[in-house]
């Protein structure tokens, strides 16, 4: 059964508590990509409506950090689906509640993968993007899926047709 990206999406709030920075006062990586991580699993469950495992993390660029007693508000959802894997979207918002700002803190793609009741990998619901983002997010996903089997030693360069579509006319 095809779904819609926006059913997919997890908005997760979290307090930045004193357990949870570093020496600045900063919350500490480590523990936004745990966050995160629940956040995407979550996105991913609802999409194929089975339990999910990480399969890989990239591109997460951190630009502002979220200080001590700030509020941290990660969107997460599904951008596009595979066979079993699905890719997700993250913004990760920082918010000073008693200043009244919120603030983009960083981004990030995850992938995952759905597990039948055995733990091997199953056949996930296809995705329909619905918005101009969801469309441009879903377009890029094959490309971004590309260059990660590539990295991971999972497929050849000259059989990424996709990112040889950008480089060769």
């Amino acid at each position: 059964m095809d779904k819609a990206a926006s059913k997919s999406l997890v908005i997760m709030t979290e307090l930045v508590l004193p357990n949870d920075t570093n020496t600045f006062g900063n919350l500490m990586g480590g523990r936004l990509m745990y966050w995160m991580d629940i956040a995407a699993a979550l996105a991913a469950m609802k999409h194929c409506g089975a339990p999910v495992v990480t399969a890989s993390v990239d591109n997460i660029s951190f630009e502002n950090p979220i200080k001590l007693g700030n509020v941290v508000h990660i969107e997460a959802k599904v951008t596009r689906s595979f066979n079993s894997s699905m890719e997700v979207h993250m913004n990760v918002w920082g918010e000073d509640a008693l200043q009244q700002y919120k603030y983009k803190s960083n981004e990030a793609y995850y992938t995952f993968v759905a597990l039948d009741p055995t733990g091997k990998p199953r056949k996930v619901n296809a995705l329909i993007p619905e918005t101009e983002e969801e469309k441009a997010l879903f377009d890029g996903a094959l490309r971004r899926r590309q260059l990660r089997l590539i990295l991971g030693g999972k497929m050849k360069p000259d059989d990424a047709s996709e990112l040889k579509a950008l480089f060769i006319k």
